[in-house]
């Protein structure tokens, strides 16, 4: 077992926890809102949260660096650890006073995401792995679900607008037809849906490594994949995907070497 890496959880677990505390003070209370350069909102409790888990790590980790939605990256340039942060990824769901949003928080190493933590604090559940120390939710081991069948799976997706402005509406369609279920449910809630056996499939048409920046390990340690539309676990595609083991292959037939439609 990896010692280090296990107390580095236990850190950051801690941390989104504290985090989530900070992003419920301003849930569903009338916080401000600011647009962005690409329009997406942004609030003073995004800006908060962030720059309480950035001092948190600078003090504990000082040899890492830090990639943020709202500050970019920060420490050392060829830091060999990474941490990467939304501290609230959904402000959409947030400053509506929808409980769907989450603070996010993933440890790369030499590359590699080896430690995530997804927090849901208006829903009182956290959702955290790291390599080889499987996958937890609430302190309970939780994995993917083991449904075979396409045609029996339950299938999430972010805003049908965006498969449309990104040339994926066909592909979503095609999915759709082929599964039995399809709630739209928003951004990384979906993911973890997955990672809990609740759901079998999550599309993302667009994806920011912030935004997704825990779920390759966490997927990976429930016993499922997290990657993008041309199979790579990745962060960085551009566009995002998970899925239980069982349906992996199948999802990435009808999905990949067609995103340009």
């Amino acid at each position: 077992m990896n010692h280090n890496l296990e107390s580095m959880l236990t850190v950051a677990v801690d941390l989104v926890e504290q985090a989530g505390r900070i992003t419920l003070d301003g849930f569903n209370k009338g916080v401000a809102v600011q647009f962005k350069g690409d329009d997406s909102p942004v609030t003073e409790t995004d800006r908060a949260t962030e720059a309480f888990m950035r001092k948190e790590i600078a003090a504990r980790y000082p040899d890492h660096a830090v990639l943020g939605e709202e500050a970019g990256q920060t420490g050392p340039e060829h830091a060999s650890h990474r941490w990467i942060m939304d501290p609230i990824d959904g402000t959409k769901s947030f400053m509506r006073g929808i409980p769907l949003y989450s603070v996010l928080l993933g440890l790369e190493i030499d590359g590699r995401i080896e430690l995530g933590v997804a927090g849901f604090p208006a829903l009182g559940e956290i959702l955290y792995a790291a390599s080889d120390l499987g996958c937890r939710l609430n302190g309970k081991p939780v994995c993917v679900s083991q449904e075979d069948r396409l045609d029996r799976a339950f299938v999430s997706y972010t805003d049908p607008g965006l498969f449309e402005k990104f040339g994926k509406a066909p592909a979503l369609a095609r999915v759709f037809s082929s599964s039995y279920y399809n709630p739209g449910l928003p951004d990384a809630y979906g993911h973890a849906l997955v990672a809990t056996g609740r759901c079998e499939i999550m599309l993302d048409a667009i994806m920011n490594p912030w935004d997704c920046g825990p779920f390759p390990v966490i997927l990976r340690e429930a016993g499922g994949w997290f990657g993008d539309w041309s199979g790579e676990e990745t962060i960085y595609g551009g566009n995002a995907v998970s899925t239980n083991g069982a349906l992996r292959d199948q999802v990435l037939d009808l999905i990949r070497d067609r995103v340009t439609e």
